[in-house]
């Protein structure tokens, strides 16, 4: 084994608006969040690739060799599996983990993993490979080694974004600008207390939806397409509604993006109520319990509230003036026990 350790960190990230259309065609808006994680990489001379985390009680001993089998080391193999793949390492890796970030929360702590690891072998190569294409090959790693259908969202938001600021990401040409967030009003990420896991099936079943109304229009791009051809096409439900979920989502985030430059927070909290609204009827990613705290979120005083991530638990997230934020925070709590509060930017 190799004396030489190489550290990297990358942050958990929080979608404002801008679901499920990172792989059909549509802008994002991620922010990046003070919670997040840092890796310690060892490389080892032999195939071995040992992974401790402070999220759990065992080390994970894998080779090289294996493939995914649903285990909570899965991401990290994946990740020096590629490092070895581009070169950046030569065999296996001692990997060890400090996270803040909640798992199953929709933050991207596997993303946030990946690319650190990434992160960490491009500095024990020495090699020159950009923080873009250290999200491309994050996302391989989930797409072709863990076989989850995910965009290109959450690796770029947390390769490239900084906390208090947001990422306006163009997700078919990864161009990309940064917003600053509002000063006067806070961005809270509330866990909704229901634990959620990409590989479960249900996020791949709606992206196979996806496909089928791509097919069906002949784009890849389903929000491009005019929601009022949508709604006139013959297209069967559920393929019609996750196109039109699509359609109007993208519209959305621009009106988003438009509202934090110039400072218009009730257009923010708009688009993101409507955001919510859609991902619950249209896309019927959400759940019982998840549309009740964000009702209530906003009933308390936000000024926006919607479900964020991959979808069936995790995180909701709002956007709430600083001055009313602990009060508002105390009593929506209240009402939903078994949430939390994760943090604010």
């Amino acid at each position: 084994m190799s004396d030489e350790t190489f550290s990297a960190a990358a942050p958990g990230r929080v979608n404002l608006i801008g679901e499920h259309i990172d792989y059909n065609g549509g802008m994002v808006l991620p922010a990046a969040l003070s919670i997040g994680l840092q890796i310690d990489l060892t490389p080892r001379a032999d195939r071995v690739v040992t992974v401790s985390a402070n999220d759990y009680d065992e080390i994970a001993s894998r080779t090289l060799d294996e493939t995914a089998s649903g285990h909570w080391s899965d991401p990290a193999l994946g990740a020096v599996q590629r490092a070895h793949a581009l070169g950046l390492i030569s065999g296996g890796a001692d990997i060890a983990v400090r996270s803040t970030i909640p798992q199953g929360s929709g933050l991207s702590s596997s993303a946030a993993l990946i690319v650190a690891i990434l992160k960490a072998a491009r500095s024990a190569k020495g090699a020159d490979i950009s923080d873009t294409h250290i999200a491309v090959e994050a996302r391989a790693v989930e797409n072709e080694f863990m076989g989850v259908p995910c965009g290109i969202m959450d690796q770029m938001a947390v390769s490239l974004a900084t906390p208090g600021t947001a990422m306006a990401l163009n997700t078919k040409t990864l161009t990309h600008s940064i917003v600053d967030l509002p000063k006067d009003h806070a961005i809270v990420v509330i866990h909704s207390g229901l634990t959620r896991k990409l590989t479960d099936g249900r996020y791949g079943a709606l992206k196979g939806e996806c496909d089928t109304a791509k097919a069906y229009f002949g784009t890849d791009d389903l929000c491009a397409l005019d929601p009022a051809d949508i709604a006139a096409s013959d297209l069967d439900q559920p393929y019609r509604k996750r196109a039109l979920h699509c359609a109007t989502e993208h519209p959305r985030v621009l009106d988003a993006i438009d509202a934090l430059k110039s400072g218009d927070i009730a257009a923010l909290g708009a688009a993101m109520n409507a955001s919510h609204a859609s991902m619950r009827d249209d896309f019927e990613m959400s759940l019982p319990a998840i549309d009740a705290l964000v009702a209530d979120a906003v009933t308390l005083g936000a000024d926006g509230a919607r479900l964020t991530g991959g979808g069936f638990g995790g995180c909701i997230v709002a956007v709430v003036a600083k001055d009313q934020q602990h009060a508002w925070l105390d009593a929506l709590l209240n009402r939903h026990p078994k949430a939390r509060f994760i943090g604010a930017v």
